[in-house]
């Protein structure tokens, strides 16, 4: 819920890219901030009303090593470890100046850091933190469980506390979160020990049988509510790979059936309706693989409607999306 102050703050958005790629194996993320960019995200922004910030994007070129041993069955680790310090510190930054944060991605790795910087932030805050993991892929694995060890397969599971990757924030705090509090939207490929792992935590899974079953509404309804239930905010964490590869071909594991146009924009327009969304990933857009920049005017048209751009014109409720007080 909001208040009169929080109605009255200026609507802020504070944007940071994370150009990340090896934490997937098909090279080619670390240009999907740009391609974001390119394809008007801060001018639809602006367009909603919403003062917005560019950060440009996160370095790490200056980041020194740190000293802990490598796991096993984690590709680029020391890399990922460096990009997870840096997000993590930049997000929890942002989020502190009462924007709502923006991460440009980069793969799906990069949420081990934007992740852990909000989760942070909103422990402080007093409030219930939850996360929508809008996905073809659950990236519940952990380097005991992982088919590939490409890093960004793991995102999930690290953002739960599950072990493996326990240095990866180095002295830097990590805020887990209860996997009861983990919202997996669109899941249609789960590896076989990664869904044991995520039957014994009792993850939340909204699969597409689901989907086609009792439609989104119905279904992004019920995320919504709970997340009301105990006053809580929303992080959405949104993989353009949950779209189906005919609308979103630009992303570099593509799995047919996923989410349709329509589908897709429903969501955003009843999470923008719920005003429960604080803060978003937007990941693993590959513009090497995509078709004249299709997948990113995609993703930026659904990044409209999160923020409030409707084809006509309706009530909107007085807890709409706005920058905290």
């Amino acid at each position: 819920m909001t208040d009169a102050n929080e109605s009255r703050a200026p609507r802020r958005i504070a944007v940071i890219g994370a150009p990340i790629d090896m934490g997937a194996s098909q090279r080619g993320t670390l240009m999907g901030p740009a391609a974001l960019r390119t394809a008007g995200l801060l001018t639809v922004l602006g367009s909603l009303g919403f003062e917005v910030t560019d950060h440009g994007d996160v370095a790490v070129a200056d980041m020194a090593d740190l000293a802990d041993p490598p796991p096993q069955n984690a590709n680029h680790y020391r890399d990922i470890q460096r990009w997870t310090r840096a997000v993590s510190n930049r997000g929890y930054a942002l989020a502190r100046s009462g924007a709502i944060p923006i991460f440009l991605g980069g793969d799906h790795s990069l949420s081990m850091g934007s992740v852990n910087a909000m989760a942070r932030h909103w422990r402080e805050a007093g409030r219930e933190f939850f996360v929508l993991w809008l996905d073809a892929h659950a990236d519940y694995n952990t380097p005991a469980t992982t088919l590939t060890a490409n890093m960004h397969g793991m995102a999930a599971s690290f953002l739960c506390g599950e072990s493996g990757l326990d240095g990866l924030l180095g002295e830097g705090p990590r805020v887990s979160i209860d996997p009861d509090r983990l919202e997996l939207f669109g899941t249609r490929s789960i590896d076989r020990l990664e869904k044991e792992l995520m039957r014994q935590r009792k993850i939340s899974v909204v699969d597409m049988r689901a989907i086609d079953e009792f439609g989104v509404g119905v279904l992004i309804r019920r995320v919504i509510d709970k997340v009301r239930a105990c006053n809580g905010v929303l992080h959405v964490s949104f993989d353009v790979d949950f779209l189906d590869p005919d609308v979103a071909p630009g992303v570099g594991t593509t799995v047919p059936g996923g989410a349709t146009y329509r589908e897709a924009h429903l969501i955003m327009e009843m999470l923008h309706d719920s005003g429960v969304v604080r803060s978003l990933d937007i990941v693993e857009l590959n513009p090497f693989l995509d078709e004249r920049g299709r997948t990113a005017r995609t993703a930026v048209e659904l990044v409209g409607s999160l923020f409030g751009q409707q084809i006509i014109d309706r009530p909107t409720p007085s807890n709409a999306i706005t920058s905290q007080d």
